[in-house]
């Protein structure tokens, strides 16, 4: 028997006979893992059916209709509902309530469709436990706890089921590939197979993913591509809010975000995030805006605090949670040279309350008036709310949706808006709001200094 040893590099997928410290396909260094290679045993492929080229006005989608899975906000992330035949990826840390999701949705699911559970991490008796503590109702989906990924198949052909849920994929592996199971060949083999059955049998399938210390699905980033959806399941452990967030979605947009609370009795959906959000703000504090950003298709408010103080070191501390740093930065800059405030002796940290984190340009604004405010030591009204992107002369840009984001604000009990100049033509104000237009920064900070 000739045995054979080949590295795969972790990330990519790249293959080559040797060991180097620097992948040559994605430059990442010591991701090149090593595998046994057996040639005398060639791996089965799963046979498919005959493939008849077809035209594409011919195609009946009748029978590809949505289903929904119960999870109001899983709804939304997914574009509205389960597609059958689908492959969807959710990835996120150790502990954050993955499988917990996914048995909720088991639960929800059981009643409208055939549902198979196959776990790779946990016993049957196991699964009964965790299933009795979220109080689901006598689920009667079936069950299996198997790592082997032929068996499943085997298992699969005498279910036929609707739903089909793998926890996890890093767990499977295929006796006819001599690499562990988590490896680059077996992760890559199990998916394809997973995929092949999704596509023939219009059974809908959800595979758990591990995530590395970056924050990235375990496995080669092949992985990502050959699914059709990926969700990232997104949360600080000591917070008990949860974020669902879709990265990758070929059958709706990866704007939209669901909103969760882990509770004794499992994963509750939060409809009004924007009150969770604002809840405990303090009144009257320097150093705190709000804003409403925009998620997809839901607005969204959330607190933006700040904190500046004199530096003791030669170089002024930043730090930035839940914004990205690099535009905290650029806020600060802005404000030194276009509206004259000497931050450069400065320390400034800044957070955003509640776990989130806030990506959108349209927080610039509130961003500013934070760090503004916490450095003149003079508080932001709490009826105001702030919108707007700034550019690097201080100018407001205008941003999109902005009705949608006022009636958002109307709605929380907010009495007034500060936006761009440039979103006030043709603007349909909603009652019991006053908009107070600003064409630079200097201007915004006219409103509350």
């Amino acid at each position: 028997m000739k045995v054979k040893t080949k590295y795969v590099c972790s990330a990519c997928g790249y293959e080559t006979a040797k060991w180097m410290g620097k992948c040559p396909g994605c430059d990442g260094w010591n991701t090149l893992e090593e595998e046994t290679v057996r040639s005398d045993k060639p791996l089965r492929t799963a046979t498919s059916l005959r493939a008849k080229p077809t035209s594409l006005s011919s195609v009946d989608v009748t029978d590809y209709q949505r289903l929904s899975c119960g999870i109001g906000e899983l709804d939304r992330v997914l574009g509205g509902g389960i597609v059958r035949g689908s492959l969807v990826l959710v990835g996120g840390d150790p502990g954050i309530g993955k499988s917990t999701l996914l048995l909720q949705l088991a639960a929800q699911l059981d009643k409208t469709a055939t549902l198979f559970y196959v776990s790779g991490e946990e016993s049957e008796k196991q699964l009964k436990m965790r299933s009795d503590r979220l109080n689901n109702e006598t689920p009667g989906f079936m069950v299996l706890s198997e790592t082997d990924i032929t068996a499943i198949s085997t298992a699969l052909d005498e279910i036929c089921p609707d739903i089909l849920i793998v926890d996890s994929i890093q767990t499977m592996y295929h006796p006819e590939i001599s690499s562990a199971p988590g490896s680059v060949s077996q992760v890559r083999e199990a998916t394809l197979t997973l995929m092949r059955y999704a596509k023939e049998t219009s059974t809908a399938v959800f595979i758990v993913g591990h995530v590395t210390k970056d924050g990235a699905i375990a496995g080669p980033k092949v992985l990502e591509h050959m699914v059709d959806c990926v969700l990232y399941f997104e949360g600080e452990r000591n917070h008990s809010y949860r974020i669902l967030r879709a990265v990758k979605n070929r059958f709706g947009s990866t704007n939209e975000i669901g909103v969760f609370e882990m509770t004794d009795a499992g994963l509750m959906e939060v409809e009004n995030p924007s009150l969770m959000l604002l809840e405990g703000r303090p009144d009257q504090t320097p150093g705190s805006a709000v804003v409403c950003t925009l998620e997809g298709t839901r607005p969204m408010l959330a607190e933006i605090q700040a904190l500046v103080s004199p530096t003791s070191f030669g170089v002024p501390r930043r730090m930035a949670t839940g914004i990205d740093y690099n535009r905290m930065n650029l806020m600060i800059a802005v404000l030194e040279k276009r509206v004259g405030l000497n931050l450069q002796n400065q320390d400034a940290y800044v957070n955003i309350v509640g776990g989130i984190r806030l990506d959108e340009p349209a927080v610039d604004l509130a961003l500013a008036l934070s760090i503004a405010s916490a450095f003149r030591n003079r508080p932001i009204d709490n009826s105001i709310v702030a919108i707007g992107e700034v550019g690097l002369t201080g100018e407001l840009r205008a941003v999109n949706q902005i009705e949608r984001r006022l009636s958002e604000a109307k709605k929380l009990g907010f009495k007034a808006c500060i936006i761009p100049h440039a979103n006030t033509k043709n603007l349909k104000v909603p009652q019991g709001i006053k908009v107070l237009p600003a064409k630079t920064l200097t201007d915004a900070l006219g409103y509350i200094m």
